[in-house]
C-alpha cells in the first residue's frame, strides 16, 4: 500500500547511492567469454549476473579519415539457458564529428542442457541503427571497406531496422575453445536475406589455476584467433566480392574480474579494410539481480 506522500509512480531515489555502493563493492568474476570480439561461444551469462562492457574498433579505410566505432554493452543472465544483452552504438570520424548510431537488443538461447561435444545456441537480435554505424559487430553480404568511407552526415539518414539470427556451435577440447557462428540478417522492410560467418579458436596459457588470486598468473591470459566475413545473399551466395578478416586475439583477466581484450584484424580480400584494431574492457558483477531485488524489497517494506 502506498503512503500518502507516495504517487503510483513512486521510485525510491534515496536508494540509488546505496545501489551504486553495492555494485562497486560486489564481488566480480570472469565471464568466461574468452578473447573473441565477433565470434560467440556457447558460454552463457550466469543467472542474475550483469556484465558491463565496451567494444571499440578503429581503422583508416583506404584514403578515408580514421574512425572509432564504439558499442557499450549490458549483458544479463536471465536464466541458465537465456542471456539477454542491450547495446548502444556510436562512432566518431576525424573531420566529421561524432554520431549516435542506434541500439541493438540481442537474446541467446541454449538449446541443450549440459555439456556436449557440440553445444548449439540460438541467437536473435533486433537492430535499430543507421548507415553511419561503424561498430562492425558482424559482417554479412558484401559489407566492406566502401561502407566505411561514406560521410557520416549522409550515411546517418539511412535507417536500418534489421532482424539478425545466428546458429552458434561451441565445443571444448583439452582446454581449447572452438566456436563457429552462421549468420543470417534481414531488413524488416526490404532487402534480401544476407549471410556471414565467424570461426574462432582460443586457449588459456595455463589450465591449472593457482589457489591465490593474482593479476599476472599464466592462467589469466587467453590467446586465440578468429576469422569472419560475408557470404553474400540468398540469390548471390558465395565469396565473390566479399570481405574477410583474420584476427589474432588476446585477453587478460585481473584478479578483480576486469577483462582487457585486444585484436588486430587483417583484411585478406580486396573488399576488406587493410587493418582494423579492436580493443575493449568488461566487468562482471555477480548476482546483480538479487542485489537489486533485495534493495527494493527493503525499500517497499519500510513503514
Amino acid at each position: 500500500m502506498l503512503h500518502s506522500n507516495q504517487s503510483p509512480l513512486w521510485f525510491p531515489w534515496r536508494r540509488v547511492p546505496a545501489l551504486v555502493f553495492l555494485l562497486i563493492g560486489a564481488h566480480s568474476s570472469w565471464a568466461g567469454e574468452g578473447p573473441f570480439f565477433i565470434t560467440y561461444t556457447h558460454q552463457m551469462e550466469e543467472p542474475g549476473n550483469l556484465e558491463i562492457a565496451t567494444q571499440n574498433v578503429t581503422g583508416r579505410p583506404g584514403a578515408a579519415h580514421r574512425f572509432l566505432g564504439e558499442a557499450t554493452e549490458l549483458e544479463y543472465g536471465v536464466r541458465g539457458w537465456w542471456t539477454s544483452e542491450f547495446y548502444l552504438d556510436g562512432q566518431v570520424t576525424r573531420g566529421e564529428g561524432a554520431f549516435f548510431t542506434g541500439y541493438r537488443w540481442e537474446n541467446r538461447f541454449r538449446l541443450l542442457p549440459g555439456e556436449h561435444w557440440i553445444n548449439p545456441v540460438l541467437y536473435l537480435e533486433f537492430e535499430n541503427i543507421n548507415g553511419a554505424d561503424k561498430t562492425l559487430l558482424e559482417l554479412v553480404n558484401h559489407d566492406g571497406q566502401d561502407d566505411l568511407t561514406a560521410p557520416g552526415s549522409d550515411a546517418r539518414t539511412e535507417k536500418k531496422r534489421e532482424i539478425e539470427a545466428k546458429l552458434i556451435l561451441g565445443s571444448y577440447y583439452r582446454g581449447w575453445t572452438i566456436a563457429e557462428n552462421l549468420v543470417a540478417e534481414k531488413n524488416v522492410r526490404h532487402e534480401p536475406y544476407e549471410f556471414g560467418y565467424t570461426v574462432g579458436v582460443s586457449r588459456p596459457l595455463a589450465l591449472a589455476a593457482r589457489p591465490d588470486r593474482c593479476n599476472f598468473c599464466t592462467e589469466n591470459f587467453q590467446v586465440g584467433v578468429e576469422m569472419y566475413g560475408g557470404l553474400g545473399t540468398h540469390d548471390d551466395f558465395g565469396l565473390r566480392g566479399t570481405s574477410h578478416y583474420v584476427a589474432p586475439t588476446a585477453a587478460w583477466t585481473l584478479a578483480n574480474g576486469t577483462i582487457f581484450r585486444v585484436s588486430p584484424a587483417f583484411g585478406v580480400t580486396g573488399a576488406s579494410a587493410g587493418l582494423l584494431l579492436r580493443f575493449g574492457v568488461s566487468y562482471e558483477v555477480e548476482q546483480f539481480g538479487r542485489t537489486v531485488r533485495n534493495l527494493f524489497r527493503r525499500s517497499g517494506g519500510r513503514p
